[in-house]
């Protein structure tokens, strides 16, 4: 009998294959010469300006973690309503009160002035 994680193991080393053969690929057919405007920063097709080493505000990455941690938590939301018949009170009450206390965590960050920019 084959081990049940052979399937998984011939997958992953297909992708690897792939991804060698189109690594050597590139290394092989494509060009070689540089030149300075190859070596320049490419910014959506206009010409960098500044120095690229300049200071974010932590609120930026305030903001962005604390979107990225709610939009974790709605994701639980797309289960729940495909299930949504099957838990009945039981999964109605549940999500309520996952619901709660995500509203209630929003609203401490709220008040807190972490979703503020200045």
């Amino acid at each position: 009998m084959a081990h049940p994680y052979l399937p998984l193991l011939i997958v992953f080393l297909f992708a690897g294959i792939i991804v060698l053969s189109l690594l050597l690929i590139a290394y092989l057919l494509g060009p070689k010469r540089s030149s300075p405007v190859k070596g320049e920063p490419f910014e959506s097709g206009n010409p960098p300006r500044g120095d690229a080493r300049i200071k974010f505000s932590v609120k930026f990455y305030l903001v962005a973690m604390l979107f990225l941690i709610f939009d974790i938590e709605v994701v639980f939301l797309y289960p729940w309503a495909i299930l949504f018949r099957r838990l009945g009170v039981f999964g109605l009450v549940e999500m309520g009160i996952f619901l709660l206390i995500l509203v209630v965590g929003f609203i401490y960050v709220w008040k807190k002035g972490a979703l503020e920019w200045a």
